[in-house]
């Protein structure tokens, strides 16, 4: 979820319901750090909840140093990926290309426990393609050498998201270990939570793409896991203020230049999820300036508002 998961989005989603919100992937090649990007990204004190800040990387060293740091930017929890599938991270052997290195990964979940006195979790995928599940394996190594919570994506880094997350493997993986297992992979709906939970018997949901363009499915899982009913869909005002504050959020934390352009996606999930207008998005991803950006999405929900009027006339 890198450039997805930045600090506007991840209190929005607190805000509407989510227990911990993990921060975007951050290299632990220092050569990388001194990027606008890479210090938008490790400044963590201002951050609403668990400061849980994610990392990746390949050697052991590297990562235990990047952890260091990021505790001392204000991480509470490190959490070590090795479930991204890019290219571009595999390539170094980062991400889920460490599944294939059982003693690598050891070595790395002892360098980064041993380097920090806050809790380190793991994220992984069930293992490098279908020939070669071996969460299971991955899993053990992880408890046995410190990790306090395992996230598993219920696919291979073959599968990258194609079809269907499995949940087999993530129950396997919940029966082998003490330690609390996150279950994660195409959970998109308050039932679809439900049922995963019940056939895993995982700890948690760890929630992705599902909330892009719809934050608020945090609280509408929770309410159902509650009170076992659905909870109302937010009303066309409540979407049009969560939008409008969270590109405003976008502009104020990015500046102007950067914000327009990092608003365009999030604008773009929103409207795909609930109105289907490809000519709206269009024109508001050729305005350039924060307040043109701001006067389109005003004008389109007050469009919007004087259409369902005119409905009931």
């Amino acid at each position: 979820m890198a450039g997805i998961t930045d600090q506007p989005f991840r209190e929005l989603c607190c805000r509407l319901g989510a227990g911990m919100a993990v921060s975007e992937m951050l290299s632990s090649n220092p050569s990388v750090w001194q990027t606008q990007k890479s210090k938008h990204r490790m400044q963590h004190s201002d951050n609403v909840g668990i400061r849980a800040v994610q990392i990746a990387g390949s050697e052991p060293a590297e990562l235990a140093y990047a952890a260091q740091m990021n505790v001392a930017n204000g991480a509470q929890i490190i959490d070590i990926n090795m479930g991204c599938p890019a290219k571009k991270v595999n390539k170094k052997l980062a991400g889920s290309a460490l599944l294939k290195e059982p003693k690598l990964v050891e070595l790395i979940v002892k360098s980064v426990v041993e380097a920090v006195d806050v809790p380190v979790t793991l994220k992984i995928r069930t293992g490098w393609c279908e020939n070669t599940r071996n969460g299971v394996e991955i899993a053990t190594i992880a408890e046995h050498n410190g990790i306090q919570s395992l996230a598993v994506h219920g696919r291979t880094r073959c599968d990258f998201y194609k079809g269907n997350a499995e949940y087999q493997t993530i129950t396997a993986i919940k029966r082998s270990v003490s330690i609390p297992v996150v279950a994660n992979g195409d959970i998109n709906s308050p039932l679809k939570a439900e049922q995963v939970l019940q056939q895993t018997g995982a700890d948690a949901i760890m929630i992705g793409r599902a909330a892009q363009g719809r934050p608020w499915l945090f609280r509408e899982i929770n309410y159902f896991l509650k009170y076992g009913h659905y909870l109302p869909a937010p009303v066309q005002d409540e979407i049009r203020s969560i939008l409008i504050e969270h590109v405003t959020e976008l502009h104020q934390f990015y500046g102007v230049f950067m914000g327009v352009r990092i608003a365009r996606k999030h604008v773009s999930w929103y409207l795909q999820y609930h109105h289907q207008d490809k000519q709206f998005r269009s024109h508001f991803n050729g305005l350039e300036s924060d307040i043109a950006q701001l006067e389109a999405l005003n004008a389109y929900f007050d469009n919007l508002t004087k259409k369902e009027s005119e409905l009931y006339v």
